[in-house]
C-alpha cells in the first residue's frame, strides 16, 4: 500500500507551500485527494508526481486552463489516452519553438558581451556585426 501523506509533509517533500497546494487543488489540478475522518486532506506518493508534473507544465508555459483540461481528460479514464497525447504533444511542439527563440536571443546576448569584452579590452568600439536576426531571416537559413 502507497504511504498517506498529509498536506504539510507533501508540501515539503514537493518543495510547494501549503497555500500553493491548497490553490491547485481548488483549481482542480490535483486528481485523487481523499479526506481523512478528521476531514484532513489526504495524499499518496503519486500526488508528488503529479505536483511536479503540473510545476513543469507551468514553467514550459502551459497555460492553467490547458492543466485543467489535461487534469479533466486524466480523472476521466485511459479512453482519454489519445486526448492526453495529443495535448502534450501540442505543448512539446510550443516549448521547442520556445527554445529555439531563446537559442537565437542568447546567440545575440552572448556577441553583445563578447562586443563589450571586445571595447574594454582595446579601449575603441568595434564595428557593428549585428545584423537584424528576424523570424524569416532565420526561416530562410534553414
Amino acid at each position: 500500500m502507497s504511504k498517506t501523506l498529509h498536506i504539510g509533509e507533501l508540501a515539503a517533500r514537493a518543495g510547494r507551500s501549503i497555500h500553493a497546494i491548497r490553490w491547485y487543488e481548488s483549481q482542480g489540478l490535483i486528481p485523487g485527494v481523499v479526506r481523512d475522518g478528521g476531514g484532513r486532506r489526504v495524499y499518496s506518493e503519486l500526488h508528488l508526481s503529479w505536483l511536479d508534473l503540473i510545476h513543469r507544465l507551468r514553467r514550459t508555459g502551459m497555460s492553467i486552463a490547458q492543466m485543467r483540461e489535461y487534469t479533466a481528460l486524466v480523472k476521466q479514464g485511459s479512453g482519454t489516452l489519445r486526448q492526453r497525447q495529443n495535448l502534450l504533444s501540442a505543448h512539446r511542439a510550443r516549448v521547442k519553438e520556445t527554445i529555439a527563440e531563446w537559442t537565437l536571443a542568447l546567440k545575440l546576448i552572448d556577441k553583445k558581451i563578447d562586443f563589450y569584452g571586445e571595447w574594454l579590452t582595446t579601449g575603441k568600439q568595434p564595428k557593428n556585426r549585428f545584423p537584424q536576426v528576424t523570424r524569416e531571416s532565420q526561416r530562410k537559413r534553414r
